[in-house]
């Protein structure tokens, strides 16, 4: 009886050492005899005891390598540190776990003679300015050459790239430079578009004072004629009336010389009379004039005689001549 027992703890002793579990993204490279036999995947696994045994646990999920700083020396002789990134990522457990020994120190290795090579063809300035190439070549070189050891490289990138204390200097140095000369250029545009600015503004402020005097111009002339024209509709409206209510022609004459006066107003050197109108006007003096003496002398008696100066007469008489000989000459 305690035999059996013994038997049986020793029956559960051995299952409970036997069984495993693999977590999840990860696997179990198994070996019979010394010799592969299967790659466990994730969930609960049953080993043989004393003839199975788990040689390594592999993890599939994307690793990151960070390798520290490799010197390196460019095409033109210069000698920098260069640290890299690697991802890779476990395909094939069986090639990882027989294909090399250390594979983490292999493809440290591998990555360091490999940017060697790279950095070798290049000169100091390309190197610093094509980090996307040389992360290009390197992930295409290191993914090619790893297959065998069961890694996929899916990106490589330079994490830092320290050129020499001197070259640092020297690239500061022309930094400030282009950053002074990038000042005065902007500084020069700035200026020139300022200048640029206010002469358009002034070319804006002439063509506007310009503009602007010239409507006003307009609108004086307009203001001009168009009371002229009022001036001449009144006159003529008067006429017409003048002639609807059937006033006499001398009466329409004297209408005339006034409209001719208003016209003039001060500022006309010359007035060119009809002949008619100055024979009418003559006539009109001369009627007048002796109309007036008549009715002097019927109801008063002669009339004193009076300064020469203030004949009436004789004045609209010269200058009714001195009109028509202007109106003769021209």
């Amino acid at each position: 009886m305690v035999v059996v027992i013994i038997l049986l703890v020793l029956a559960i002793v051995l299952i409970a050492v036997s069984l495993r579990i693999v977590p999840e993204s990860s696997c179990a490279v198994i070996e019979f005899l010394g010799s592969f036999k299967v790659v466990w995947q994730k969930g609960l696994h049953f080993k043989i005891p004393l003839l199975e045994r788990i040689r390594k646990y592999v993890s599939l999920k994307e690793q990151v390598a960070d390798f520290p700083p490799q010197p390196v020396i460019t095409k033109d002789n210069v000698t920098m540190q260069i640290d890299t990134v690697v991802y890779y990522k476990i395909f094939d457990p069986r090639l990882y776990t027989y294909g090399v020994e250390n594979p983490v120190n292999a493809l440290e290795n591998l990555t360091a003679t490999t940017l060697r090579n790279i950095i070798g063809d290049m000169e100091l300035d390309e190197t610093l300015t094509s980090r996307d190439t040389i992360n290009g070549k390197m992930q295409t070189i290191l993914d090619e050459a790893t297959d065998a050891w069961g890694i996929k490289v899916n990106r490589v990138e330079l994490k830092n790239i320290i050129p020499p204390r001197e070259i640092q200097e020297a690239m500061e140095k022309q930094m400030k430079a282009e950053r002074e000369k990038r000042q005065t250029l902007l500084e020069a545009e700035a200026h020139q578009q300022s200048v640029v600015a206010r002469a358009k503004g002034d070319k804006e402020a002439k063509i506007l004072a310009a503009e602007a005097t010239r409507d006003a111009a307009i609108a004086i002339a307009t203001g001009e004629a168009e009371k002229i024209r009022l001036v001449y509709e009144a006159e003529a409206n008067g006429i017409r009336k003048l002639k609807e209510a059937g006033t006499d022609e001398s009466v329409l004459a004297l209408k005339r010389i006034e409209a001719m006066k208003d016209i003039a107003n001060g500022r006309a050197t010359k007035i060119f009379m009809p002949t008619d109108m100055t024979n009418f006007a003559t006539e009109l003096g001369t009627v007048s004039e002796l109309l007036g003496t008549a009715a002097a002398t019927k109801d008063n008696g002669p009339l004193p005689a009076e300064p020469k100066a203030a004949d009436v007469c004789c004045d609209d008489a010269e200058k009714s001549a001195v009109t028509k000989e202007m109106v003769r000459k021209n």
